[in-house]
């Protein structure tokens, strides 16, 4: 069920039984073929929302019920050029098989010719990191909230055995109510055993990613103690100009804690970034668990966090269900027209 903004409503009673549930319906959808119910004449493209290396996003109304939508259009050329195409396989299977109150998903999935469409939901408060940009910090009680939301969002992912990889203000989108939305799933996958690949974005990167040791869920965690110092305190825990000298920072987890944080927020962020994965919160025998039971969370209640029954500290300004006043202008480009499909072979799977 959704309500006047386009935004699905859940009813949870019972968090662990939803997990349950969710892994169920998530093996089910996970491998299936696209039904491509719509096509781009489907739709009018309004305007671009933001773009990327290779696609952009755009607000489209569908015809025939006149509601709202986020396209992420990806140019197949530029896919197959970068060697993204299994990255975006994975990103389509991945959306089209998870339903989570804090994540985005896939409504419709088409392609054309020259470019394939993943259909999300339009999450109107814009990006997080434009909010942070303006207001410089958040409050202790606003990174608090969007922190326990972060936890729930990667609780769910890990139940169902993926890795996120990519946590960043960028990829956190704000809703008309002021929940969060984590999105962009591109570098998200299911995971079986550790895994090698260097992903993500340098300063948010866990030590052993740099390391190339080998890694798991855990490298997820690391980057909640990353955004919740980021949130309070308007920029990362760890910078440098030259990339080696910033992975030397990280591995050697060398941070200092600007003076008006808490010695809650100390605390929590201390016990996240542990270079040592047997010793970091989230990533112990109890999992998220731990991290619901720390003080620092001790005002959360969680319930009614899943069911977004709490008032947000910060509420955007949304007058209507196509008010995308929170997200930047961006240049605009005509999508391309081509009879023929170069691209058959390369993106069958999809």
């Amino acid at each position: 069920m959704k309500d006047r903004f386009g935004s699905l409503s859940f009813a949870i009673t019972d968090w662990k039984e939803f997990l349950a549930v969710s892994k169920q319906s998530f093996k089910k959808k996970l491998y299936m073929k696209s039904t491509n119910d719509v096509t781009r004449d489907d739709f009018d493209i309004m305007r671009t929302l933001g773009s990327g290396s290779f696609g952009r996003v755009v607000l489209a109304r569908r015809k025939n019920d006149s509601q709202y939508f986020a396209i992420k259009v990806l140019d197949k050329a530029k896919v197959l050029k970068t060697k993204q195409v299994e990255h975006t396989l994975n990103e389509k299977q991945i959306l089209q098989a998870i339903r989570c109150p804090f994540t985005v998903y896939l409504e419709h999935f088409f392609q054309d010719n020259l470019y394939l469409f993943f259909v999300l939901p339009l999450i109107l408060g814009g990006e997080m990191f434009s909010h942070l940009r303006k207001i410089g910090k958040f409050q202790e009680n606003a990174t608090k909230f969007y922190a326990a939301q972060v936890v729930l969002a990667f609780e769910y992912l890990h139940y169902l055995d993926l890795v996120y990889r990519d946590l960043k203000p960028e990829n956190i989108l704000i809703d008309h109510l002021g929940y969060l939305k984590v999105t962009d799933f591109g570098f998200c996958k299911v995971l079986k055993k550790r895994t090698y690949t260097v992903c993500g974005t340098p300063e948010y990167l866990a030590p052993e990613i740099i390391l190339r040791k080998g890694y798991g869920q855990s490298v997820d965690w690391w980057t909640l103690g990353v955004l919740i110092y980021e949130m309070a305190a308007g920029y990362p825990p760890f910078s440098a100009k030259d990339t080696m000298k910033l992975y030397e920072r990280i591995v050697a987890c060398k941070y200092h804690f600007p003076t008006n944080f808490s010695s809650d927020v100390k605390e929590i962020i201390k016990a996240i970034l542990q270079v040592d994965i047997s010793k970091r919160l989230g990533n112990l025998k109890g999992g998220a668990e731990d991290l619901k039971h720390h003080k620092y969370f001790k005002s959360i209640q969680w319930l009614p966090l899943c069911n977004k029954k709490l008032v947000s500290p910060f509420i955007p300004h949304v007058s209507s269900p196509s008010d995308v006043s929170n997200f930047q202008r961006c240049s605009e480009e005509p999508l391309q027209v081509s009879s023929v499909n170069r691209y058959a072979v390369e993106f069958a799977d999809f």
